[in-house]
């Protein structure tokens, strides 16, 4: 796949080409023991458009970059600086549950003015990230969001360690202002809320200069409401070496395209295969048609080291493996409703209710015939024991689910396990199962990460004693 500059370097908005600026992530510029959503005002769209008002961990986006070693304590006191209540959910960590970040589930959500204490241990390293947690759909669509490194305690074989967190925006094409208008029933009823302008850590364009034979990593997180990424590589050869932050067994080479749902985060090693002076590319394809997500121009100063061979796999995190897959107890989750769907009734609040009573209350998709969580958990489980879920989907759009405080691993046709995750897309049409060990006591969330579609039902819980 050979592409010039020209043909790339297209931004899939309407709000045209702006200066090349390296998208980076940048570490607390205040106390690093406080996390302060706050609104604020940054040069999202391109120079010559005026500044957009977001909302933002420490007023930046992406948000502050929290790095620390597998092992470390991570403590942070959360100040709610927002005109509206909120909470942190610290996205694919396996933590305790009272950390979790959930409001309504497993904390209050902390006021206008008020501060909540966060504290855990990073346990598993890999690639992971914190966001909003309550009126998700409206926050994380604003801005609150960031990434969370957790470093291997042995340094990897790499170059170059690169965050890419990737995400689309509604904006106003002459103002270049968040639409603000999140509940609207198309949204909540169809794909989600779908943006208008492609970013990379906040930059309609991303250039990150490399040298020949560079080894990268590329840790790519799609902070989305709801867009999923179909991505290719260009210029480079690449392994993905984790997915959802957990290190795969053997790495699997790129051969063509693959997606990253809402949620998903991906590591990627990639070796510089372009020759200098010319570009290499994470590209993306929307509608048959490819972008750049992030260019890597190849300087002309002296290569990198030769070659390498196939890299090795990342070290495992503790306690990656599912047992006692065959005998495990299972369980069924059946999606129903949104547009063109064939959802006649569900509950709501205990209450059933036909379609078009549902609709009017902006409630449009149900799990087992409940919308939203009621008390009675998908699952109940005891911690350490293995249990299976089968997924279907019987709607006519995709959704990434989302499970909290643990990773699963799919059962395949053939009953072998697929790579440990914590977010599975799961296609029109489709049954998937998936099977995980019951994690840490407490109340997990179980939801679809299209925002829309989690704040219009989809969304249930599973009780771990």
């Amino acid at each position: 796949m050979k592409q010039t500059r020209r043909d790339v370097l297209r931004m899939g908005a309407t709000l045209g080409l702006g200066t090349l600026v390296p998208g980076t992530i940048r570490a607390a510029a205040t106390d690093p023991t406080l996390l302060t959503a706050r609104v604020a005002d940054v040069q999202l769209a391109p120079a010559n458009y005026p500044l957009t008002q977001i909302w933002g961990y420490d007023g930046q986006m992406p948000g502050t970059l929290i790095r620390v070693q597998q092992g470390d304590r991570i403590a942070r006191r959360f100040v709610n600086e927002l005109p509206q209540a909120s909470s942190v959910h610290w996205h694919g960590l396996r933590i305790d549950n009272a950390m979790d970040g959930v409001a309504g589930l497993t904390q209050d959500a902390v006021p206008p003015g008020g501060t909540f204490d966060y504290d855990f241990t990073a346990d598993d390293a890999g690639t992971y990230w914190y966001h909003a947690h309550n009126r998700s759909m409206e926050q994380v669509a604003r801005g609150l969001y960031g990434a969370l490194i957790v470093d291997e305690a042995e340094a990897a074989d790499i170059d170059r360690d690169e965050i890419l967190i990737l995400d689309d925006w509604r904006l106003d094409p002459e103002t270049a202002q968040l639409d603000t208008d999140f509940d609207t029933p198309h949204d909540r009823s169809h794909a989600g809320r779908l943006g208008n302008f492609v970013a990379t850590n906040g930059s309609p364009e991303t250039e990150l200069p490399v040298k020949p034979n560079e080894r990268l990593r590329l840790r790519l997180i799609n902070a989305s409401n709801a867009k999923i990424f179909q991505l290719a590589l260009s210029g480079l050869e690449g392994w993905v070496m984790a997915y959802d932050g957990m290190p795969l067994d053997v790495p699997e080479k790129v051969e063509g395209p693959f997606l990253l749902a809402p949620g998903q985060r991906i590591d990627l090693f990639a070796d510089v295969t372009a020759a200098t002076d010319e570009v290499a590319h994470l590209v993306r394809i929307d509608d048959e048609e490819a972008v750049s997500q992030a260019a890597f121009p190849v300087g002309s100063s002296e290569s990198s080291a030769s070659k390498r061979n196939t890299p090795t796999p990342l070290p495992p995190n503790p306690n990656m493996s599912v047992p006692d897959v065959d005998t495990a107890r299972r369980f069924d989750l059946k999606m129903e409703g949104g547009a063109m769907g064939g959802l006649q009734s569900a509950k709501l609040d205990g209450k059933t209710m036909n379609f078009s009573e549902l609709a009017a209350v902006n409630q449009f998709w149900s799990f087992n015939g409940i919308v939203g969580m009621d008390d009675t958990p998908l699952a109940q489980l005891s911690s350490g024991e293995t249990a299976r879920v089968s997924i279907q989907n019987d709607t006519v759009f995709p959704h990434a689910m989302h499970l909290h405080g643990m990773h699963f691993r799919e059962v395949l046709k053939d009953g072998k396990l697929g790579p440990l995750r914590d977010t599975l897309l799961v296609f029109r049409g489709e049954t998937r199962e998936i099977a995980f060990v019951a994690g840490k006591p407490g109340k997990w969330l179980f939801h679809c990460h299209m925002l829309a579609h989690a704040a219009a039902g989809m969304a249930t819980w599973i009780s771990v004693t």
